[in-house]
């Protein structure tokens, strides 16, 4: 076992599949627990491979870099769901992968992934499969409009999503999504007037332990989650319903190391699952100053089968900002020296080498003992840091 070996002389190397902003946060909480990351992805000056000697800069495609990944790694976790399968396949010849490829392929298409929780007796909205125009008209006559047409693979942050209002808009949204440069299968969901969007992570051993970290409300920009109140302020019942959720879509994908799951709560306080997150997520970025043991530390613990750290917060109330791109260019503030006058929110930039509008630059954190105190500083600090 990988946790025999913390005892040892030898030091661990994870590997970690992508070298975004997560792998660079899982190194930042790994580096300080003796361990070494290896990273592969497909370009240079990476945040995460910039962290490490180990970088393989051709991607998980190249079989060279592949296998000399593999190589210089104990163990390997990855930052996104959009590897293939038959990759993940081909690494577990060899080394352990957490998530395995198992759970990603129930997580990986999001149809097989509402599914697989449908049939769980998790609640989610209704949904079906899109295989033409007609099949969208006949959905949205059936339910109603307005519905959310998504595609099955590689969606995100909006990314992927179109809302329907009409048969006209079913047919423009079709057209996109099968442009002859970008054919997608795709499937629909009915659209859910909710109140409020949740989130709980939850961090999962091999062996059944876990922590479930407090519910979280996220605030979405543009479709990307642009902030993080924790915990939710919601009754104390619906907490515990949402993080009972998690752990439930958790164990129905069979999950190990570090899942984020987000939930849509209904104005008669239903819950229903949106989609999960098989890696640290967006939702619990706040975790790093506002938790004892921070999402990217458990999601280390996790996988290297160790004891989890405990996931309570250690001041009442958190709130996570993301700092998104508003210009074309660099990556770096152009002024700092305000947000940090006397500041008790922490920045965390990511080292993306440029900026683009709407793009995740970095995050910032503010932690206290009440909402108005905690929520004041943050815009506050906002404010200060320019762009």
């Amino acid at each position: 076992m990988i946790s025999s070996k913390i005892n040892q002389d030898q030091a661990i190397t994870i590997g970690i599949l992508g070298g975004g902003q997560l792998a660079k946060m899982i190194e930042i909480a790994g580096y300080p627990m003796g361990l070494n990351f290896a990273i592969i992805e497909n370009g240079e000056n990476t945040p995460a491979g910039n962290l490490t000697q180990l970088e393989f800069t051709n991607g998980w495609k190249n079989k060279d870099d592949l296998d000399a990944f593999i190589e210089v790694s104990d163990i390997i976790t990855l930052e996104n769901e959009f590897i293939d399968i038959d990759i993940l396949e081909y690494i577990e010849q060899k080394r352990k992968v957490y998530p395995t490829s198992k759970t990603m392929k129930l997580v990986r298409d999001k149809y097989i992934q509402k599914t697989t929780f449908e049939n769980s007796n998790i609640k989610v909205a209704k949904f079906d499969t899109i295989n033409s125009v007609e099949d969208g008209i006949d959905f949205g006559n059936k339910l109603g409009f307005p519905f959310i047409l998504k595609a099955r693979e590689f969606s995100y942050d909006g990314y992927g999503n179109e809302k329907i209002d009409n048969p006209a808009q079913m047919k423009k949204a079709w057209e996109k999504f099968n442009s002859n440069d970008n054919e997608r299968t795709l499937y629909a969901e009915e659209f859910v007037p909710f109140t409020k969007e949740l989130a709980v992570m939850i961090a999962m051993r091999p062996n059944g332990e876990y922590e479930a970290y407090p519910c979280v409300e996220t605030i979405q920009k543009n479709h990307i989650c642009h902030k993080v109140i924790a915990p939710a302020q919601i009754d104390e019942q619906i907490k515990q319903k949402a993080q009972d959720m998690a752990l439930q879509a958790v164990k129905a994908i069979d999950g190990i190391g570090v899942f984020g799951i987000e939930m849509f709560l209904t104005p008669d306080n239903e819950i229903l699952l949106n989609e999960i997150a098989p890696r640290p997520h967006n939702s619990g970025h706040y975790t790093i100053e506002a938790c004892y043991t921070s999402q990217f530390e458990n999601c280390i613990r996790a996988i290297l089968d160790l004891p989890l750290g405990s996931a309570e917060m250690i001041k009442p109330v958190a709130i996570m900002i993301n700092t998104l791109g508003e210009r074309e260019g660099s990556g770096v503030p152009s002024k700092v020296q305000n947000f940090f006058k006397k500041n008790k929110t922490k920045l965390h930039l990511y080292g993306k080498s440029s900026s683009r509008v709407g793009r995740k630059m970095g995050h910032i954190t503010t932690i206290g003992e009440t909402y108005k105190e905690v929520s004041s500083g943050t815009d506050k600090a906002l404010k200060d840091l320019q762009w």
